[in-house]
């Protein structure tokens, strides 16, 4: 009886041993894991139910305050990579010359070089929010810092070209991040980019094979009220504290328009509408937000007009050689870039220097122009994330 009863004491204390051990084992583990969990999130930049103090969201290069994820909505002005690679004919902006100044080969920017999204994340001092079609690829870190919804082609409204509007750009974003409250706005909710560039007036023009810039201009209310609800949704729905909406560039001197004028001059009604655009637009944001503290208002098409006549120019180095004329110039006006024949010859002139050219192709800025547009604006951006 005493052996037995020693043998069941030895394997009592070899169970107890045991299941120290594994006890220890576990809270080892755990210990691991918080660390590489903390070391985790510094990498990611912090982003934490702190960001949500109701403090400025700043960005590091507007004072030191936390960087803001980034969450961009749009068309082809803000397009890095979204719109997939559906042939040279339907998807030139992966096909050669597009991507000659950076990345050096087409990468699916609509440019010689970068757009404005990596103009407006430079001045928010965040990287380049990644493409969302290209998210499965890019590092934990920066897929935690923002994402790009913006689409070539795309528009406020549907706009047939089979891309998702905007209003579809957001209901994928909300089924990424789940809405935050109200009373969780602020940093972690982030900062909501909003880029129109007129693909729903193109679209009232070219349907029915109208080429009418008054029927465009009799879309704008349709296009307004819409925009609005979509940025009713941002701030309501999906808690943004800040939200930069872009007005309309002057579509009438792109060279879309003055190909036909020797690109010596703009089109005055086609500017007319994109005025009338933006002074709506202007009325719907005033009424939303009076005090300018959610909205900002990112105003393109100043310092467009005054590039694109090289004469308002405030300096030199702000004119370009060739501000109507487009780099990258297809042979026929019905043509494009990067087009080719059936043997592969190039059906396109190609400038010797991208940066002399504001426009790259019969609508799309080059690299250099977007960055004479982004110093405009800039100081407003960061201004605009440092307030409460």
């Amino acid at each position: 009886m005493e052996h037995t009863n020693h043998r069941r004491r030895r394997q009592a204390l070899a169970t107890v041993s045991a299941t120290t051990t594994l006890l220890l084992l576990l809270l080892c583990l755990a210990a691991l894991t918080t660390a590489e969990a903390l070391r985790e999130h510094r990498d990611e930049g912090g982003a934490s139910s702190s960001g949500g103090s109701g403090s400025g969201c700043g960005s590091n290069a507007a004072g030191g305050k936390q960087s803001p994820a980034v969450w961009v909505f749009g068309d082809s002005y803000a397009d890095t990579g979204n719109l997939g690679d559906l042939g040279r004919e339907l998807t030139r902006e992966w096909y050669d010359p597009y991507g000659t100044t950076f990345p050096g080969r087409p990468a699916g920017r609509f440019s010689d070089g970068r757009v404005l999204t990596d103009f407006i994340a430079s001045a928010m001092g965040v990287p380049t929010p990644v493409a969302y079609k290209l998210r499965r690829g890019a590092a934990r870190g920066l897929v935690a810092r923002g994402m790009n919804f913006a689409v070539g082609g795309a528009g406020v409204l549907d706009t047939g070209n089979f891309q998702r509007n905007i209003g579809e750009q957001i209901d994928l974003f909300q089924a990424q991040r789940p809405p935050s409250p109200p009373s969780a706005r602020g940093c972690d909710a982030g900062v909501a980019v909003v880029v129109v560039s007129g693909n729903d007036y193109s679209y009232a023009a070219d349907k029915d094979n109208s080429t009418s810039v008054r029927a465009a201009i009799a879309y704008i209310p349709a296009v307004v009220r819409q925009l609005r609800e979509q940025l009713l949704r941002l701030r309501d729905e999906a808690g943004m504290r800040k939200v930069v909406v872009t007005n309309l560039h002057p579509m009438g001197c792109t060279p879309l328009f003055t190909r036909a004028l020797n690109y010596t001059a703009c089109d005055p009604l086609a500017n007319a509408g994109a005025a009338q655009h933006n002074a709506a637009l202007q009325s719907v944001l005033a009424a939303l937000d009076p005090a300018n503290r959610t909205f900002l208002l990112l105003d393109l098409n100043t310092p467009f007009a005054a590039l694109v006549d090289g004469a308002a120019a405030a300096t030199a180095e702000e004119r370009f050689a060739e501000p109507r004329r487009p780099c990258c110039e297809s042979f026929s006006a019905d043509g494009h870039c990067g087009q080719q024949d059936d043997s592969g010859r190039r059906q396109y002139r190609l400038c010797s220097d991208p940066s002399k050219h504001f426009y790259w192709d019969d609508v799309h800025p080059t690299q250099a122009a977007w960055a004479a547009v982004s110093r405009t604006f800039r100081p407003m951006i960061q201004e605009f994330l440092l307030s409460t």
